[in-house]
């Protein structure tokens, strides 16, 4: 029995479930399906595997804001904690449907229309359909092949004005190219406090960058952002214009300031990662290497040096 066999048979099935939870839960944007086809290899046992996954899938899917394809192909309903009706149900206000979603493969089984309960009041729905419109635009102009949503989390039953109520905007855009060795996604997610009283609208934005690429090496970029920022209540045309541009001010000068970083990393960050000098806290004699001629060394010790 080998070492890692041995401390293996040690390991409880707890221990092993919450180890292949935790890999599960790490693997980079798109390659779940990768990390859990290896741990079901190395686990050797289809009870743990599906303990695993179980708990693992709804995690990891909410948290990367996944988008799955309604079968009839009549829209998308993102994946988040935000759209989440029941344990497998995600609704998509935008077509008012609801998702009955398979965590582990991905999919939509099935989808049923949403209830009255389940979706905002109408003056509410004013404000979020007219925010969904403006973050359409914004997405599809900022981000290729990126998708978003916008949600009513607080103060859905509010029927007029005197009453807050809070909207959720979500953006995620991710490339997923394996077979080029590389993965990335952009998840953004702005929680907005529409506040009567004071007659302004509390934005609070909160930005995750991940990058994996692994051709003959393992490279990972995890980012992440927090901002405020605020704005006047306003009809909801008006409120939806003046959040968008608010959001892709904050979303632009994160990306650009992520490229400012990124393209001094040669000169800052892996020259910092270099020892400035050797053990000895003297600079290399590049200029007289011939001090250090290691067969001059060994011909000496040896007693082969040429005679002059």
């Amino acid at each position: 029995m080998s070492d890692e066999e041995e401390t293996a048979s040690q390991l409880t099935d707890n221990q092993k479930i919450e180890i292949a939870k935790w890999f599960l839960l790490n693997s980079p944007a798109g390659e779940i399906q990768y990390v859990a086809k290896d741990i079901r290899a190395l686990l050797k046992n289809e009870r743990l595997y599906l303990a695993a996954v179980s708990e693992a899938f709804p995690l990891y899917n909410k948290s990367h804001l996944i988008c799955l394809e309604f079968p009839d192909r009549s829209g998308e309903v993102m994946v988040t904690s935000f759209s989440e009706i029941d344990k497998n149900e995600y609704i998509d206000p935008r077509t008012a449907q609801v998702a009955i979603i398979d965590h582990v493969k991905q999919v939509i089984e099935d989808a049923r229309p949403a209830k009255d309960e389940e979706l905002p009041s109408s003056y509410v729905e004013e404000y979020r359909s007219a925010l969904d419109v403006e973050i359409i635009k914004y997405v599809s102009e900022a981000y290729p092949k990126g998708v978003c949503s916008v949600y009513c989390t607080g103060g859905k039953d509010v029927e007029e004005p005197g009453t807050d109520f809070e909207l959720v905007v979500v953006i995620c855009a991710a490339r997923h190219s394996p077979q080029n060795f590389c993965n990335g996604s952009w998840r953004s997610v702005w929680n907005m406090e529409f506040k009567d009283e004071l007659q302004m609208v509390e934005v609070r934005g909160k930005f995750e960058v991940g990058a994996h690429y692994f051709e003959e090496g393992n490279v990972q970029l995890d980012a992440k952002h927090e901002c405020k920022d605020s704005t006047v209540f306003q009809s909801p045309d008006d409120s939806a214009v003046s959040l968008t541009t608010i959001i892709r001010h904050h979303e632009a000068e994160y990306l650009n300031s992520l490229q400012k970083s990124y393209s001094k990393l040669p000169d800052t960050t892996f020259k910092d990662l270099r020892r400035k000098l050797p053990v000895t806290r003297t600079l290399f004699p590049w200029h007289n290497t011939q001090q250090f001629s290691l067969t001059k060394d060994i011909q000496k010790s040896l007693g082969l040096e040429s005679s002059k």
